[in-house]
């Protein structure tokens, strides 16, 4: 049955319009996940959900498959991410295809590489998680957290205050690249909260999350510092 890397990419993105094939110092940002998922060779496909000719396009120039597109019930601002995935399952599923494992890969995550991609893999099968997820280090202690409220600050958790930073327990963000699944799981439960899940550190460097014009710019610095360097690896 083999694995499936699906690549949501609806064309309809609000805050940097056309986000998903806009260029990436000078690629289509969407064209970087697709060749990583290519170059891991753990997929039997790797197709791109889309309601966009454009994007099929792109996607298809460079090698992925589109082979039929987005529903408009799932390329509104109010569909899940858990939505699009089983749409694609199903529609898969009507031409007698299934997969056991599937890896949701966002368009715009140009720091993916085919070595992170089968790192998780290898933690999803070692650990027999449901879904593993890409997770940095909050670089701030965040049991030191405060809230602003009316202009006055409250703290989150007093008695943390003036424990040493080594003393606090590490806390981890999603780095919102990537996710893999075991399709059995998300098709039973449908719902991220209600599987088991595991994670994967990675650095700074190797994720920037793009959802202004700074954050873009800042990303695309930050990718060429990071490849500037041929002997550094991910």
């Amino acid at each position: 049955m083999g694995s499936i890397a699906i690549i949501p990419a609806r064309g309809g993105s609000k805050r940097i319009p056309r986000k998903n094939i806009r260029p990436f110092l000078g690629k289509p940002i969407i064209t970087y996940v697709i060749d990583a998922a290519i170059q891991s060779g753990l997929f039997d496909e790797v197709m791109v959900s889309t309601d966009d000719a454009e994007i099929a396009a792109v996607a298809e120039q460079y090698g992925a498959m589109v082979p039929f597109f987005r529903s408009a019930k799932n390329a509104d601002d109010h569909a899940s991410t858990i939505d699009v995935l089983l749409e694609v399952l199903d529609n898969y599923a009507a031409q007698n295809r299934r997969f056991d494992h599937l890896c949701c890969l966002y368009p715009t995550a140009p720091f993916v590489t085919g070595d992170l991609l089968k790192r998780a893999f290898q933690a999803l099968t070692d650990k027999q998680a449901d879904i593993i997820y890409p997770l940095q280090r909050f670089d701030f202690p965040i049991q030191r957290a405060f809230f602003l409220r009316d202009g006055l600050i409250q703290w989150a958790d007093p008695d943390n205050y003036l424990k040493r930073s080594q003393d606090l327990e590490p806390a981890y963000h999603d780095a919102g690249q990537f996710y893999w699944f075991g399709a059995q799981a998300l098709t039973t439960h449908r719902n991220l909260q209600k599987l088991r899940a595991g994670g994967i550190e990675i650095n700074q460097m190797q994720a920037h999350d793009i959802d202004t014009e700074e954050d873009w710019q800042m990303a695309e610095l930050k990718y060429q510092l990071l490849y500037k360097h041929p002997g550094r690896t991910l």
